[in-house]
């Protein structure tokens, strides 16, 4: 797992950038924080302090990157030479996939990627929900996730968000160690119709792996789900929050009609594994 200097420095480092930039980056707290050990986490520092972090998430076959650096540390190739090691990293995890994760209006981002192998590919609006009445849930159920509940998972994931069935198996495993992390199938009519998530940490619930079944959507299920988790996070006090692809446009307005309002958009940039291999291999 990181260490406690890791995570404090980590967070400093990203207030430092989010002031500067004014922007909001997507560091995936609840997956550092339920790191096994270091192996994906790459890191730049001047005597005692982080100038320069990289971190990799393994989503079964695909491997995401985010990363920072300090605003008066930037323009030396610091985060060039912490993408050479991650990249080895990579190779050596066989992903198949890789994709960049950047604010929408972060120029220092956009610069970098710009010399770098890999092409536009989609964008995710970050949602904070904002305090509006909510309806009773009158149609559904909602109930923890059990190891029964594995296969429809797994199954509703693959279907849901493109993934192969040994990418959602894999991520479903993954997922089962997170302590902070709670999982929710949503019924109706006494079977099983869609799934969410919820992770709570620090000042905030995070939402996640929401899907419906294809054959249950327009009924109204997701909309009464969606309100009956936000019920049950608010006496936290937490900021309530959520990520989705900008393009899907039913599930966009029903995160609106509940009440959750757009913060940034992150883009996202697919490595062409073919010219990274290259490039590792010339460097050997």
């Amino acid at each position: 797992m990181l260490s406690d200097k890791q995570i404090k420095r980590i967070q400093q480092l990203q207030t430092q950038c989010e002031d500067y930039d004014q922007i909001e980056l997507k560091l995936n707290w609840d997956m550092l924080r339920e790191r096994k050990d270091d192996s994906l986490d790459f890191f730049m520092w001047k005597e005692d302090e982080l100038i320069a972090y990289l971190a990799l998430y393994g989503f079964g076959s695909t491997a995401e990157v985010c990363g920072m650096v300090k605003p008066s540390e930037r323009r030396n190739g610091y985060f060039s030479k912490l993408w050479s090691q991650a990249s080895k990293v990579i190779q050596h995890n066989d992903f198949d996939k890789v994709l960049f994760n950047a604010p929408g209006t972060s120029d220092s981002a956009k610069g970098w990627l710009a010399d770098q192998p890999c092409d536009y590919s989609f964008s995710e609006f970050h949602m904070h929900w904002n305090e509006q009445d909510l309806a009773e849930t009158i149609d559904i159920t909602m109930r923890e996730s059990t190891i029964e509940d594995k296969v429809f998972e797994i199954a509703l994931d693959a279907e849901a968000f493109s993934l192969s069935l040994a990418d959602a198996e894999s991520y479903y495993t993954e997922r089962l160690s997170r302590a902070k992390e709670r999982r929710y199938i949503i019924e109706a009519d006494g079977s099983s119709v869609g799934k969410i998530r919820v992770t709570r940490s620090l000042d905030e619930s995070y939402l996640s792996g929401f899907a419906i079944t294809a054959d249950s959507r327009g009924k109204g299920y997701g909309s009464q789900a969606l309100q009956w988790i936000v019920k049950q996070e608010i006496p936290t006090g937490n900021t309530i929050k959520l990520d989705v692809e900008t393009k899907n446009d039913n599930a966009l307005k029903l995160y609106e009609r509940v009440g959750f309002v757009h913060q940034q958009r992150q883009d996202y940039y697919e490595v062409d594994m073919g010219l990274l291999k290259a490039r590792l291999s010339v460097c050997r």
